[in-house]
């Protein structure tokens, strides 16, 4: 991944000092793109996108089949989008939200797609259910973890939406909705197609089988939430400089202790076990949401036609 990252470490190690409890199993991941000709990269970002765009629309046979094939799999993913972002302000960004999580799960976390999201919608013009992204991250030979992701693309990261996304995380670790998403991962064909230890591919599927009590699975379970935002700083400046960095840092700092605070006051008491799931809030901040969002389905309905 050719994104600069300028936070990568737990949230304790950044903050030391912090009245915050429970903050442990917190991560902080700041990503930033960089300039040229004193413009930030929009070519460079888009390309992220549309790299990236098939494993959140395509399941793992149909890329395969069109391995070698760019243009091809960009437009069978393309046909999968659902295009809200013409047509629902609500929705608008969103699906461009989870395709740059897929991109940096698979390139940071070194996850497995198990469950293309976009490709699991029941149909073009609703949002898929439940978590924004599932992955399975493969933790040595014998051992795995599981990762349900939410993704956001806002004008703002002040106080007022980090609630939207608190509440929306919360539904997200309902044990009715926990017990869903496991029960897509294992209908699917990914876990035998992408874990190629046979024995941990069992394992995995048994694990999540729905005879087994979530309770068991919130040791394992990891929740990233990419906050893509539009930023001024980002707006102002003209090169990945040091002060750049230092004011995007702060910043990131900043939001993810608002966003933590947030998080543990509504939902520590609420969800079972919630000191025992690992929470990685992700942040990457552009100089120009609309801007993003409307290069993007355009180039979705480009892709369709």
């Amino acid at each position: 991944m050719d994104f600069e990252i300028l936070i990568n470490d737990d949230y304790l190690a950044l903050v030391q000092e912090t009245e915050l409890t429970p903050i442990e199993n917190k991560t902080v991941l700041s990503l930033a793109n960089d300039f040229e000709d004193e413009k930030w990269r929009r070519r460079k970002f888009n390309s992220f996108v549309w790299d990236n765009i098939a494993l959140t629309a395509l399941t793992d046979q149909e890329r395969e089949k069109l391995a070698g094939k760019s243009d091809s799999t960009l437009r069978e993913a393309a046909v999968k989008l659902r295009l809200t972002d013409k047509e629902n302000d609500k929705g608008k960004g969103s699906e461009l939200a989870e395709i740059v999580l897929y991109g940096i799960m698979q390139h940071h976390y070194k996850a497995l797609p198990v469950v293309p999201k976009i490709f699991t919608k029941q149909n073009v013009q609703d949002n898929a259910k439940g978590a924004d992204s599932v992955h399975i991250v493969l933790e040595g030979e014998d051992a795995f973890s599981l990762w349900f992701g939410e993704a956001k693309f806002f004008n703002s990261i002040e106080n007022a939406r980090l609630g939207d996304i608190v509440e929306s995380v919360g539904k997200s670790l309902q044990t009715e909705k926990l017990k869903k998403e496991n029960s897509i991962i294992t209908n699917m064909a990914e876990v035998d197609r992408l874990v190629k230890n046979k024995d941990l591919a069992t394992k995995i599927k048994l694990a999540l089988s729905p005879d087994n009590s979530m309770d068991s699975i919130k040791p394992i379970l990891h929740v990233p939430i990419l906050l893509l935002h539009q930023c001024s700083i980002t707006a102002g400046a003209k090169e990945m400089n040091n002060e750049y960095r230092t004011r995007i840092r702060e910043y990131h700092i900043d939001r993810a202790s608002a966003y933590f605070k947030k998080q543990i006051e509504a939902l520590s008491d609420k969800v079972s076990k919630y000191s025992s799931i690992k929470f990685h809030i992700i942040l990457f901040p552009v100089p120009d949401r609309q801007e993003l969002v409307d290069q993007f389905t355009n180039a979705v309905a480009f892709y369709k036609g």
